[in-house]
């Protein structure tokens, strides 16, 4: 009796509990509002108006019961949005949106979130304390499409396409898809497994079918039967049971687009496909993103998933946290983490000075405020000579504006070099999480903050980890710091295709015209304790840093395919300081025995003597 007494209490604990908590939150059902799942009716309107509801007040859950919710363009909230990474395709057509409030959850309750045209599934703005949580954003007619290989010979291939979800027409011999409200010509291909579902080796960049592949026709078999057949064939041809990626469209905006909030919190998400980068954060501070997968519908058949970076970060500070997250099937990086740096166009005075946007991804963002810290940086060694603070900042037009400083700028700084904002600069910790197999590298990372890659799988086309920072091409800034990359396992297919930067499995590869080995661009990059799959020779390439530690990782020869790099040293130095190479373990032959180093003092690599690498 004493314990039914008690076991009664508890649950009266417990319901008043969850009682008071779910008055506190003050929960929104969209069911209330009129919206049920599973009708495909337009939830655009509804969400309006739970947000509006939703205003100057605290503590509110938007809740979803658990089903299918379509999403149209029409009643959307329409706004311009100049978004890193992505073209300048204005207004953003917006889906769900969290304008201005403060502790506030969306709770999707394991829901699917379908979209239908161009829109942008998730924008938060100019908001704090938000958590997103458990639904999946796709579209029933995606954005990119698919075939499957069915034959070939010497005249071209056959694909199966999806006419259900990837309408075509052939126009002027060219494939030409046709969507909801829109239509696109194929121009780009990309050859996966259809058992791994691993990019196809040796395909990556060089293009899947030759250079000169563009030059194709197309003509239509039977329905959903299409053959590409060019004079003379294609340079190379897919292997038959293969799945083709066709990429047919632009990057016009984010499945889930974070910008100037904090407190970001996304958890139990399902990205299963997406137009741009899947979730961009721009400008915003202190994000979380746990049990998110940006992957293909499988359920669907479906190879693709996002059309371009799964999860991107602009201009951050505070901390970045990734745990327990996936990627798979995208057409750029898992992870890219970087700043924007802009040229210094004109000198205007001794301390206002003249910039622009060199990147047309970049163009129109507010890329600084009164109070924050820049670094000038001169662009041919990449060495910051100076810092200042902005003390005025006024937009010119969407490519320039001007920077009225505290002080006067460095004497050596002239027109053509470049600014850094070091405001925002977060610290990253990425773990327990899967880089599956997608179009270019796996993981980018430019940030000056503390940095931490722990315990994660990386099956990446090409380089699993490249440490990148320029202001001469794409114009990404951010020398690290303080990196750490440890138990970490680099499986095949790890650099399997080439592709921009990939210079070995780890890539240190910052752009810089003329690298001087005494003023090193990057600083205190220790890599310990991981394991290694190589089936190639080059493990680690490194380009400008001054303290490096590969010490106490494990390779482990693969034979999964053929050597194909151009480089032939296990690791290249390039310009570096005050390297310790220790400790390794080697299982099989292992081919990158060879350390080679360039522009710099072989004094400079403390390698003891019984290690297997070897000048």
């Amino acid at each position: 009796m004493k314990s039914a007494f008690l076991l009664n209490l508890l649950i009266v604990a417990f319901l008043w509990i969850a009682f008071q908590t779910l008055e506190a939150q003050d929960t929104i059902s969209v069911a209330d509002l009129g919206l049920l799942p599973n009708t495909r009716e337009n939830a655009t309107p509804f969400v309006n108006k739970a947000m509006a509801m939703m205003e100057g007040q605290q503590n509110r859950v938007l809740y979803f019961p658990q089903g299918r919710y379509d999403f149209w363009p029409h009643h959307c909230i329409e706004k311009e949005y100049f978004e890193s990474n992505t073209y300048d395709i204005n207004p953003k057509r917006l889906g769900i949106v969290v304008d201005g409030l403060t502790n506030v959850t969306l709770e999707g309750n394991g829901s699917e979130f379908i979209f239908h045209d161009r829109m942008q599934p998730v924008t938060v703005d100019g908001s704090s304390n938000v958590s997103l949580k458990n639904f999946s954003v796709d579209w029933d007619i995606p954005l990119t499409a698919q075939g499957e290989v069915i034959s070939s010979d010497a005249e071209g291939f056959t694909i199966r396409i999806n006419t259900n979800e990837s309408p075509y027409i052939i126009e002027n011999h060219k494939l030409v898809f046709v969507g909801e409200g829109w239509k696109s010509a194929l121009w780009e291909v990309m050859e996966f497994q259809s058992d791994t579902r691993f990019v196809e080796p040796y395909t990556g960049d060089a293009q899947a079918l030759g250079h000169g592949w563009q030059n194709y026709m197309a003509k239509e078999v039977t329905p959903g039967l299409v053959k590409l057949y060019r004079q003379g064939g294609f340079k190379r041809h897919p292997k038959v049971g293969n799945w083709l990626v066709l990429r047919h469209s632009t990057r016009d905006h984010a499945g889930m687009f974070l910008v100037n909030s904090k407190d970001i919190a996304i958890e139990g998400v399902r990205i299963y496909h997406t137009a741009g980068l899947g979730v961009l954060s721009q400008y915003s501070e202190n994000i979380s993103l746990k049990d998110v997968k940006v992957v293909p519908n499988k359920a669907k058949g479906r190879f693709l998933s996002g059309h371009d970076d799964g999860f991107h970060f602009m201009g951050c500070k505070g901390q970045i946290t990734v745990d327990n997250c996936e990627w798979a099937g995208l057409m750029d990086d898992p992870i890219n983490v970087h700043g924007t740096c802009v040229r210094i166009t004109e000198i205007l005075s001794p301390q206002k000075i003249k910039c622009r946007f060199m990147h047309d991804m970049s163009a129109g963002m507010v890329w600084g405020q009164p109070g924050e810290q820049v670094g000038f940086i001169e662009n041919k060694s990449m060495r910051t000579v100076g810092f200042g603070t902005i003390e005025a900042y006024e937009v010119i037009n969407k490519e320039e504006f001007t920077v009225q400083l505290s002080a006067p700028i460095p004497g050596e700084i002239k027109a053509g070099a470049a600014l850094e904002n070091l405001t925002w600069t977060p610290d990253v910790a990425i773990r327990n999480s899967l880089f599956g197999s997608c179009r270019a590298r796996g993981l980018l990372l430019s940030t000056l903050g503390k940095i931490v890659v722990e315990n994660n799988r990386f099956q990446s086309s090409g380089s699993a980890i490249l440490i990148a920072g320029d202001a001469n091409y794409w114009y990404e800034s951010g020398a690290v710091r303080d990196v750490t990359i440890h138990n970490n396992v680099f499986e095949y297919p790890c650099m399997s295709s080439m592709y921009q930067f990939c210079e070995a499995i780890i890539s240190i590869l910052p752009e810089i015209p003329e690298p001087d080995s005494e003023y090193p661009f990057h600083r205190n990059i220790t890599i310990t304790n991981n394991t290694f799959h190589p089936f190639d020779y080059p493990i680690l390439y490194a380009k400008s840093v001054d303290g490096l530690q590969f010490t106490n990782n494990t390779l482990i020869r693969s034979n999964k395919i053929e050597p194909f790099h151009k480089r032939q040293a296990g690791i290249t130095l390039d310009a570096c300081k005050n390297v310790t190479i220790n400790g390794n373990e080697i299982e099989g032959d292992v081919l990158g025995k060879k350390v080679e180093v360039i522009d710099m003092n072989p004094k400079e690599v403390k390698m003891p003597s019984e290690e297997f690498f070897k000048f």
